[in-house]
């Protein structure tokens, strides 16, 4: 009996081994991860599943910690995302290496709402946002001017803009494509859009649409942009009710006094800039550096990430997660900003070693954050009008998307442990 007895004992000790011999989840996110971006979008499902999860800051890459489910490990096996189960008494250790160095364990609780910023006749696929989140199988809505100026961005968490022009010259596309048929749908779509909002003039419009969008971010919105978004709604709101739209764009000369009636107060993150009134010239301001990194060229053009304290700053950390702190660089309409046009009170997340140029900047305005990131698409390094589409199974490592998706999954972590 006695025997008997302990061979029970035994077996359901076994079967406790069994059962709860594992507890987590591990995403790594150093150089053996097999899909860093699909990576992102297991995490955000896990969270749309209601499971927290803690993004694990400079501990391998930026893993990720979640609960061990079936359904998640079936996730990560469709999505070719590698993942290691691990006991709890291996999360204890784990997040105690965590405790003791420069990391932090980061809660994500819920999964933001996301928003882009889009005209109706845009390409999916010549977006490096709408492509991560995309391939990542993240969902978004696309929104454009009406749902900005009724007021819809208050139903979202994050919002990415589209390679726009805000300053309302189409892009500064004049000199090249006046006669292409692309070209004049967007002056057409632009202006009825303009005309329906009651704006005799396509700037009026967009400067008015900057300034919801500013306002988003002053309520608590998450702001997020790249390329010629970056600049031209800077450009926008230092220039608010004030024509500096060149008359070939436009039909009526801009306003001779424009340069006094600029107001750098406005403006997220730049200052003391200059205008490009050229209709011709291929450029808005001096903000942007893209003649530098013509100059360099592709196999001389990369740029650095900066490190930061995980435990004291947490959102630059976030923003900065990567593999590599070494990535390649890649053009845009905007590329990276001078960084003496850059404000004070900016903070600089990635530079070009040896040059005045800032390629990734985070910044607050509110109860809201703002990101830019120069560039149109980073694993393309060029990309032009009628290019393919970026294939990123391709690239599925890429350090320069997942910059993009940090930003995604930023508005999901707990606001009381951003505030440390």
């Amino acid at each position: 009996m006695e025997m008997m007895l302990k061979r029970l004992i035994l077996a359901s000790l076994l079967v406790s081994v069994i059962t709860f011999a594992f507890a987590d989840i591990l995403i790594p996110m150093d150089e053996v991860q097999t899909n860093h971006l699909k990576a992102y979008g297991v995490a955000f499902y896990s969270l749309s599943q209601t499971n927290e999860v803690q993004w694990l800051l400079n501990y391998r890459g930026g893993s990720f910690l979640m609960p061990e489910y079936d359904y998640l490990i079936a996730r990560c096996n469709i999505a070719g995302v590698s993942y290691e189960r691990i006991s709890s008494s291996e999360t204890a250790e784990l997040l105690k290496v965590v405790q003791e160095n420069n990391m932090e364990a980061v809660l994500l609780e819920k999964e933001p709402t996301i928003a882009v910023y889009a005209p109706p006749n845009f390409q999916p696929w010549d977006d490096a946002v709408t492509l991560a989140l995309t391939y990542a199988e993240i969902p978004f809505q696309v929104v454009w001017d009406d749902e900005v100026l009724s007021g819809q961005l208050s139903e979202y968490d994050w919002i990415h803009l589209h390679h726009e022009d805000f300053t309302g010259q189409y892009g500064k596309f004049f000199g090249s494509y006046r006669t292409a048929e692309w070209y004049k749908t967007t002056v057409s779509i632009n202006e009825a859009m303009a005309s329906k909002h009651g704006y005799d003039k396509v700037w009026q419009l967009k400067h008015a649409v900057a300034l919801k969008i500013k306002e988003f971010v002053v309520n608590g919105g998450f702001l997020f942009a790249m390329c010629a978004a970056t600049d031209t709604i800077d450009i926008a709101l230092s220039a608010l009710k004030v024509d500096i739209v060149p008359p070939e764009i436009d039909g009526d000369p801009y306003d001779p006094d424009y340069k006094r009636k600029l107001s750098y107060e406005n403006t997220f993150a730049f200052v003391n800039f200059n205008l490009t009134t050229n209709p011709i010239e291929y450029e808005f301001s001096d903000i942007d550096a893209s003649d530098y990194a013509k100059l360099r060229g592709a196999e001389a053009d990369y740029f650095q990430l900066f490190s930061f304290s995980a435990k004291y700053d947490p959102v630059p950390t976030m923003l900065t997660q990567s593999h590599v702190n070494m990535i390649n660089g890649f053009l845009g309409q905007t590329t990276s900003f001078h960084k003496n046009r850059v404000k004070d009170s900016v903070i600089l997340l990635a530079e070009v070693p040896g040059a005045d140029e800032v390629k990734y900047l985070h910044g607050n305005l509110g109860k809201g954050t703002f990101t830019f990131y120069g560039g149109h698409d980073p694993e393309d390094y060029q990309h032009k009008i009628g290019d393919p589409e970026t294939v990123l199974d391709l690239h599925k490592n890429s350090p320069g998307y997942r910059l993009i998706l940090n930003n995604v999954l930023f508005p999901a972590a707990e606001k009381k442990k951003l505030k440390t």
